[in-house]
């Protein structure tokens, strides 16, 4: 399936998630912590959709929010067909096998007392009635399909590598045939050596069972090689979204530049020749974000209205979307770039 014939599996508009900050004897509501602030996008069904961005700036969040293992501040959240926005945690309960979640760290995230078919037979005993004989088939199917050796089933996570406990945890999401996957950094507690394959196993599942997957990392190299589109964040919000070939060759919002210019190139020749865009100051508070534009504190192309005014997420060219007073019609020329040094 084309991107042009795809349809949205997943669609997200406005999605907020606060987190409430209490101080005081009394516990008072003093702010709130805006880890994903206002985000809208849509996910096409058979794609993946890379999403980076720093450390802290609500990768993560957003991925969670999206399987509503929160209850989001606000927004709505469409996927195949269903609004889960609003739908309270036990009905959710109907909606979990579409959509599943690999988590970052295998070590967590797996029961260190429960053995591998139990990790992986847990969702089958939770939302399917199969007999004992059915389901241990079930669990040796999964095994084989993302290269675990039948006759580990009766181990324990301990006794596993990081990369076979990451096939464990894949295996497991896998269990209820999801639909989407959020995979929220699954790559980043490996050894460089393992993250390949890894990798390579999640794209061979996605085109044996039809997955459609959001990608959480901040691995540009790795993004590149995965995704279908990307989605970059800064401080709780999307400020550029574009396929994956075109936001790579040219980069139009100031953070993506940045963000692109810190991946190292494996030529030293072209590396010595290429230059740095350095961004000075730090990363705002997400509970005291600035006015205007998040990433005006820090943006060598910043304008005074951009201290004044959000910019408007806006469709730029078909499919390419950014967040920057630069792109606005009524704003042509920018500040010189202070702060930007080679």
């Amino acid at each position: 399936m084309t991107e042009a014939t795809a349809k949205p599996l997943v669609q997200v508009r406005g999605l907020k998630m606060h987190f409430p900050i209490h101080a005081g004897l009394f516990q008072r509501h003093v702010g709130d912590v805006k880890a994903v602030d206002d985000i809208s996008l849509d996910i096409l069904e058979g794609e993946t959709l890379g999403l980076v961005g720093e450390s802290g700036c609500g990768k993560s969040t957003a991925g969670r929010s999206v399987l509503r293992l929160y209850d989001i501040t606000d927004g709505s959240i469409i996927i195949d067909g269903t609004d889960i926005s609003s739908v309270d945690q036990d009905s959710l309960r109907g909606f979990r096998p579409r959509m599943q979640m690999i988590f970052q760290d295998p070590q967590a995230s797996l029961n260190p007392r429960m053995t591998l078919a139990d990790i992986i037979g847990e969702p089958l005993d939770e939302h399917e009635r199969l007999s004992k004989g059915q389901r241990l088939g079930r669990i040796y199917e999964l095994m084989d399909a993302v290269g675990l050796n039948r006759e580990f089933a009766n181990r324990y996570p301990h006794e596993f590598s990081g990369g076979q406990r990451q096939r464990i945890g894949i295996a497991r999401a896998l269990a209820l045939n999801p639909k989407f996957i959020v995979c929220d950094e699954p790559i980043a507690a490996l050894d460089v050596s393992i993250q390949a394959q890894v990798v390579n196993l999640l794209e061979d599942l996605q085109k044996q069972f039809g997955l459609t997957y959001l990608f959480i990392s901040h691995d540009l190299s790795m993004i590149r090689h995965i995704a279908t589109r990307v989605a970059v964040m800064y401080l709780g919000k999307i400020v550029e979204l574009a396929p994956r070939d075109a936001l790579y060759a040219e980069p139009k919002h100031p953070y993506t530049q940045a963000l692109l210019s810190a991946v190292p190139e494996p030529d030293p020749a072209r590396e010595a020749d290429r230059k740095h865009i350095i961004l000075t100051g730090d990363v705002p508070s997400p509970s005291n974000p600035p006015d205007g534009c998040n990433f005006c504190t820090r943006c060598p192309k910043v304008m005074d209205i951009c201290r004044r005014i959000e910019p408007v997420f806006q469709e730029l060219d078909p499919g390419r979307y950014a967040a920057c007073h630069l792109f606005d019609t009524k704003n042509t020329t920018a500040e010189p770039t202070a702060g930007t040094r080679t």
